[in-house]
């Protein structure tokens, strides 16, 4: 039996029996989308599948690097940090390429949509099943913009992040010389996401800054589109740091350089996989359907920008001229806007969502892409007039701009009634807990750019 025939418990444990495996790697990702996990003995993975695995939700509260913050019900001791069971998902079944046989099989857990309220894969999995009740399969693709460096964790930290070497000096927006001269990152990338069966759509050198690259996933149905998304910025680092490079999803990394972006193309279709976003008889093909979708990305969006922009640095991308949109504004293959329509045939007409960063949580970007269009739909909102030109050139009104700073997001979204209403109380509190912490970190940290200006001459 191969990896892609697992679709059951019974499956797994067939396919174990067969290949005599000794360690499974399991991993679930936590609020940031990073996997946390472990090799499990085939003993204990057995038992996993019929009874769960103890994983503890504080993790749910953890940044990168461990930093641990105040978030009630999960990292107060009060709770005695217990373990909660969460499930093995068969079919998320994948091969590991550097692991030997009988230790390659990697597969990710969950919380489940009637376990943990606040589990980020499990929030996805909620809206999904609301699109479905709806009337509709969701097909989402992300594409995610990355710095490659000639660095290793090791030497950046002992550089203070300072002065980072990058893999070249200029920009060299899809030159093939850049990409033959390292013919045997993208090769190794390339191969990685193949045995693991993430399928890739393109991959090439972006124009944001020397190294900075994008990949473009295929798209997929449902939860199968955010898993492969995780998956791939979990093992494209590791891709980089089994070579001595880093390879960095951060949104913004160096204010000389323009932002990594996460963005998401959205799709519909009907329950018996026919697109709705185009109709022939309308104007350039949008459907009613897709007309609405815009309007409630139009009206939702900036009240749950922080699912898109989740961290203080992500804010940092939201700079005009940069490739970054400020707004919701839409227009027709248009780069300067929030949401660009992309439209064609019938099967590839869809919606591109730009304000993801690539630092982003996949599933819960994608959450919230598909909260604020199904919104849209439910409601019949009728978008604003198309976008055409540069938009940072142009007036946008209030409504349609993105929130002003990342403490005006995170109240945004505390207090939209569309967030709880489709996210519930639970998740939102948790989230905005974890997020107000972040924001008063950082805002008491002084800059380095501060000191320049300030300790002599103040």
């Amino acid at each position: 039996m191969d990896t892609h025939q697992v679709a059951s418990a019974d499956d797994l444990r067939s396919l174990i029996e067969e290949r005599d495996v000794e360690y499974v790697v399991v991993a679930l990702p936590d609020m940031q989308g990073l996997l946390r996990g472990k090799y499990l003995s085939r003993r204990k993975l057995l038992g996993a599948l019929d009874n769960g695995l103890g994983v503890p939700p504080v993790i749910f509260a953890m940044e990168p690097t461990d930093v641990l913050y105040e978030v009630v019900g999960l990292s107060d001791a009060s709770t005695g940090f217990p373990d909660v069971p969460a499930q093995v998902i068969p079919q998320t079944l994948r091969e590991i390429p550097w692991e030997p046989a009988h230790r390659n099989l990697f597969v990710m857990l969950t919380h489940g949509k009637e376990g943990l309220s606040f589990c980020p894969r499990s929030i996805c999995e909620h809206v999904l099943e609301r699109a479905g009740s709806m009337g509709f399969r969701a097909f989402t693709a992300c594409e995610f913009e990355f710095g490659l460096f000639n660095e290793t964790s090791s030497s950046a930290f002992q550089k203070g992040y300072r002065n980072l070497e990058l893999t070249v000096p200029h920009k060299g927006y899809s030159v093939l010389e850049r990409q033959n001269a390292r013919s045997e990152f993208y090769a190794d990338l390339l191969d990685t996401m193949r045995s693991m069966r993430i399928p890739l759509e393109a991959v090439h050198e972006e124009i944001g800054f020397p190294s900075q690259l994008e990949a473009s996933l295929q798209y997929a149905e449902g939860l199968t589109s955010p898993d492969n998304a995780v998956m791939f910025k979990s093992f494209a680092k590791s891709v980089a740091q089994r070579r001595g490079q880093l390879l960095s999803f951060m949104a913004r990394w160096h204010n000389e350089v323009d932002g990594n972006s996460g963005h998401i193309h959205t799709s519909l279709r009907d329950t018996d996989g026919n697109p709705v976003f185009f109709d022939g008889q309308k104007q350039h093909g949008i459907s009613d359907l897709m007309r609405h979708f815009i309007g409630g990305l139009q009206k939702v969006l900036p009240e749950l920008t922080v699912l898109l922009a989740p961290n203080v640095n992500s804010f940092k991308r939201f700079v005009p001229d940069r490739f970054a949109p400020t707004s919701v504004a839409w227009g027709f293959e248009n780069r300067t806007v929030g949401i660009r329509a992309i439209t064609g045939a019938p099967a590839s007409q869809r919606l591109e969502c730009r304000l993801p960063g690539a630092d982003a949580n996949p599933y819960l970007s994608i959450a919230a892409t598909l909260i604020a269009g199904l919104y849209g739909i439910e409601h019949q909102i009728e978008p604003g007039p198309e976008t055409e030109g540069n938009a940072y050139l142009q007036k946008i009104p209030a409504k349609l701009r993105l929130p002003a700073s990342y403490a005006e997001a995170i109240e945004r979204f505390n207090r939209s009634k569309i967030a709880r209403e489709w996210l519930g109380d639970a998740f939102v509190e948790t989230f905005v807990s974890g997020r107000r912490a972040q924001e008063e970190e950082f805002r008491h940290l002084i800059t380095e750019a501060e000191v320049e200006r300030f300790l002599e001459l103040s």
